[in-house]
């Protein structure tokens, strides 16, 4: 399954809000240096979606708030 994600490194606290079948917010605290915040990112949606860490992959947007992600399995 592939989402589109628009992150909001460094927020006050860790949630995901979903705003359609395709599309959600995730807010980390963590800042987003040396990959700290897609780490963050990575825990929060495996977590949400009751699968692995190794089973949630950052297809696109390494580098930018709105990111193309794939949850396997």
């Amino acid at each position: 399954m592939k989402i589109i994600i628009k992150a909001k490194p460094g927020a006050k606290e860790d949630k995901i809000e979903k705003v359609d079948e395709a599309n959600y917010t995730v807010y980390v605290k963590a800042p987003p240096i040396d990959g700290k915040a897609n780490a963050a990112i990575i825990k929060m949606l495996a977590g949400h979606f009751d699968v692995s860490q190794s089973l949630v992959e950052i297809i696109s947007g390494h580098m930018a708030r709105v990111k193309v992600v794939e949850i396997h399995g």
